[in-house]
């Protein structure tokens, strides 16, 4: 069965670094073989957490892995293709460069460590499409090394269904603190463009689209665009304000790449405001030949059963 690194790290989907970070140390903490010597359980536990870790505290492997889920991410490469990390007992030379600088503040908190220099944030607009397609864009930031400052070009690549407010981490990519010290990292937030007629909701998108009433009366065809083409929408004849028509898979990637949202589309009866004499005879004419329109029926009807009630008191 497929693990879900989310579930074995007790986080939520939307977890952030400093919360992953968190609940992998608590489950450490309790976990290290050195502290439960000969316990299978708890060592293969430990091994699990540690490779949820692995992926979800790098923003490239945790992008691949929210897109390809697990069994598709082992499949494209894995741990091996992505990261490079060998599942070796905990303790031995490539658990200690992988998880060195974690377990040095974890478990040997009295020894030095290597400086570290400072994160960098660096906010990145996109448009909706963008986030439905996914986008390599170039950013330009300034970045101090050696007591430098200078400005550094990098090409980042977004993956489709990203979130506003998500971030990016690009490892070593911040400031260094001198000589010999390890480099930040840099975090690219996404900020999603507010788009001009589409509205979102986690993977479903809306769109408002006003109709006449003509149209809404004898039904019609119109062509409407989604995030990536366009099609055509039919609208049924008889259509009020406010029918919601669903278009499957027209939406943004869910999280973890699985699926894709819907599009609703609402539909606005549009009348028209300014009508000639000519053409306010034609309608009233049209109205005495159809009569009340069921929800009109319908309402008077309920307001007719109040006034008789009222009368009988």
């Amino acid at each position: 069965m497929a693990k879900d690194f989310y579930s074995l790290l007790n986080i939520s989907r939307t977890a952030n670094d400093e919360e992953i970070k968190k609940a992998y140390r608590k489950l450490a903490m309790e976990l290290h073989p050195d502290k439960n010597p000969g316990n299978k359980k708890a060592e293969e536990r430990f091994k699990e957490i540690t490779e949820a870790y692995d992926v979800l505290s790098d923003s490239k492997k945790r992008a691949h892995y929210d897109q390809f889920g697990n069994s598709q991410f082992q499949s494209a490469g894995g741990f091996e293709g992505f990261s490079g990390f060998k599942k070796q007992r905990a303790g031995g030379p490539d658990f200690q460069d992988a998880f060195g600088d974690l377990f040095g503040e974890i478990f040997n908190q009295g020894q030095k460590r290597q400086r570290k220099g400072a994160d960098l944030r660096y906010t990145l607009k996109i448009t909706l499409e963008e986030a439905a397609q996914g986008v390599e864009k170039k950013i330009h930031f300034m970045r101090e090394r050696s007591g430098h400052s200078s400005e550094v070009k990098l090409s980042v690549k977004v993956p489709s269904g990203v979130k506003s407010e998500q971030k990016l981490r690009l490892s070593g990519e911040g400031d260094d603190a001198g000589p010999g010290s390890l480099p930040g990292d840099l975090f690219v937030v996404v900020e999603i463009i507010e788009h001009p007629i589409f509205k979102t909701e986690a993977e479903n998108i809306f769109l408002e689209l006003p109709v006449t009433f003509i149209q809404a009366l004898n039904g019609a065809e119109i062509e409407i665009p989604t995030l990536t083409s366009k099609v055509l929408v039919k609208i049924p004849p008889g259509s009020t304000s406010g029918t919601i028509l669903r278009l499957k898979g027209k939406g943004l990637p869910k999280s973890g790449g699985f699926g894709v949202g819907d599009m609703r589309v609402k539909l606005l009866v549009d009348v028209p405001s300014q009508l000639n004499s000519e053409d306010r005879k034609k309608i009233e004419e049209l109205s005495k030949s159809l009569g009340d329109t069921p929800k009109v029926k319908e309402f008077k009807d309920k307001v007719q059963q109040i006034l008789n009630s009222r009368s009988q008191l």
